[in-house]
């Protein structure tokens, strides 16, 4: 199994901006392979999707997050990166990322319980 790392939480204002990044281990031919997601969750609410990027580099939004999020992935670093802009403070909440390796199947991949692998999450709290 990969292990994942998140980082770039803290706090920010509201109307900032904040990027979130997340390396796995391993090595590049494997990382190249995965689909990758970022998801929240806030306290007492469930995790939710928030976007997703395929080993092809396909990527894809939740339905109420695109326009503010921007997914990318950087295969030589084996990281991928969530940019969040315009924050509010209903966007307090610990981010996760998550992979499953996914080549040469095709699909996004939107419920946490599609991946096989997450992080320990980085805490991002806005405030007013």
């Amino acid at each position: 199994q990969v292990q994942l790392v998140e980082s770039g939480g803290g706090l920010v204002q509201a109307g900032g901006s904040l990027t979130l990044s997340c390396v796995a281990s391993g090595d590049r031919d494997t990382f190249v392979g995965y689909n990758l997601g970022w998801f929240r969750q806030a306290q007492g609410q469930e995790r939710e999707f928030l976007a997703g990027i395929e080993w092809t580099k396909q990527v894809y939004y939740g339905n109420f997050e695109q326009g503010r999020f921007t997914i990318s992935r950087d295969n030589d670093q084996r990281t991928v990166t969530l940019k969040m802009t315009k924050q509010q403070v209903k966007d307090t909440a610990v981010y996760y990322c998550e992979a499953k390796e996914q080549r040469p199947r095709g699909g996004a991949l939107r419920t946490a319980e599609e991946y096989d692998n997450w992080g320990r999450g980085t805490q991002v709290t806005v405030s007013s």
